[in-house]
């Protein structure tokens, strides 16, 4: 190869912004989470306001998260027969549809919580499609040489939109929900008309019958790929055993004696680790020892925890909850190329819902474990062991998927309509 062909090469990887379609996609999403993190922030405090009671926050919560279980595999067959770029349109389009419902409810003067549940469990139902969808539709926006350039930008846009919602949220919050919502649904509806403009390449899709197993075929993939099998469920214990964030409350208050605004600004670390993170991989992709790098991501992740568990300063858990943003960032990289290169295109949808439903039901799980061994033991050694879990899990992981430990490069993976 020449030295003007690898120049080439290298500028190609690092140019997944310059394809108009990933352009718009990327906007589409960022604004897409930073609508849903500021609706987040004005529903709870509307609730709570309305009842008193902490539980209806947990049911907040639940009233998305059920069905989101119950229809994202369904909805990873969806991606994978009809057009994902139309698929994200209407979810978007539903999610728009909550915050005018929303917006309607806070103008009636309505004092019963209920229909904002039910407005919920609309939004959870757009969340479960939209995902799989939103998950496979980038292999398809740039070339396979972009796509590592491509998933770190997307991450780190979406971690940008993570830390900035809630606040922008909670700041305009200030002039009523009804202000929040109507902000909300309007950058929605911007978001349906980014994703109108994208785009896609012309995609083989398998014409076959819709039956439990085909819905399960994603599920059957990943069993026969010791790779994709492992990294999935590496995340998933780690973040299992990891959940030292939904504990964040009962450390500001009783461990590092800090307010609410100390407490805000604990939530916000991790995604600023990751968002830092990914910023660097845009510039620095991982493109050798990638095995390697996923085990000492999530390490790090591990190590992060128990220093934290261990910190009663302030300001060292801060540096601790962004090391373990940084160490999460590292290994949800990873497994994102992994996952959707090393699965091909007519099944991308399925593999990518069967992921969801691992990283969905770990982050769920992990605050409930959480809560559960705070509440046997104490907060501080529930995170300690939690942080030794997850080193013991990534050492075991080393043994029993020594293929991907040894994995060198990423897979070459497939392009649209090949």
């Amino acid at each position: 190869m020449s030295a003007a062909n690898t120049r080439s090469d290298d500028a190609d990887q690092h140019q997944a912004f310059s394809h108009p379609n990933f352009r718009h996609y990327l906007f589409a999403r960022f604004f897409t989470t930073l609508a849903v993190q500021m609706q987040s922030v004005a529903i709870g405090w509307q609730v709570y306001a309305a009842t008193g009671d902490p539980l209806d926050l947990g049911l907040i919560g639940l009233a998305q998260f059920l069905p989101f279980v119950i229809l994202v595999l369904p909805a990873g067959q969806v991606a994978d027969r009809m057009d994902r770029r139309l698929i994200l349109v209407g979810c978007y389009g539903v999610e728009a549809l909550c915050a005018g419902l929303l917006l309607v409810y806070t103008l009636s003067g309505i004092s019963e919580v209920w229909p904002v549940f039910s407005v919920l469990v609309l939004f959870g139902s757009a969340r479960a499609f939209s995902m799989p969808s939103s998950q496979a539709i980038t292999p398809n926006l740039v070339p396979r040489i972009a796509f590592a350039n491509a998933v770190a930008i997307n991450s780190s846009s979406s971690h940008v939109a993570t830390i900035a919602g809630p606040a922008l949220g909670g700041l305009l919050y200030v002039f009523g929900p009804d202000t929040v919502y109507g902000l909300v649904a309007a950058i929605l509806i911007f978001s349906v008309g980014l994703m109108l403009r994208v785009k896609l390449p012309p995609v083989i899709r398998v014409d076959e019958p819709a039956t439990w197993k085909t819905v399960l075929e994603g599920l059957t993939f990943i069993r026969s790929r010791p790779v994709i099998l492992g990294a999935i469920s590496l995340d998933l214990f780690a973040v299992l055993f990891g959940g030292a964030v939904a504990l964040l409350p009962a450390f500001a208050k009783d461990v590092l004696h800090v307010g609410p605004e100390g407490l805000g600004v604990l939530r916000t670390a991790p995604a600023m680790g990751a968002a830092l993170t990914a910023i660097l991989l845009t510039f620095y992709p991982i493109v050798r020892r990638v095995g390697k790098w996923l085990f000492v991501g999530v390490a790090i992740f591990g190590f992060a925890i128990i220093l934290f568990g261990l910190s009663q300063t302030f300001y060292l858990s801060l540096f601790a909850l962004i090391l373990m943003g940084t160490g999460d960032m590292v290994s949800v990289y990873i497994r994102h190329l992994l996952v959707q290169l090393e699965t091909p295109d007519h099944i991308r949808g399925r593999v990518s819902a069967v992921s969801a439903v691992f990283i969905g039901a770990s982050n769920e799980l992990g605050e409930f474990e959480s809560g559960v061994t705070a509440a046997w033991w104490g907060v501080i050694p529930a995170v300690v062991v939690g942080g030794l879990a997850t080193l013991g899990v990534t050492a075991l992981w080393i043994r029993v998927f020594p293929v991907l430990y040894r994995m060198d490069e990423l897979p070459k993976g497939e392009q649209p309509g090949e």
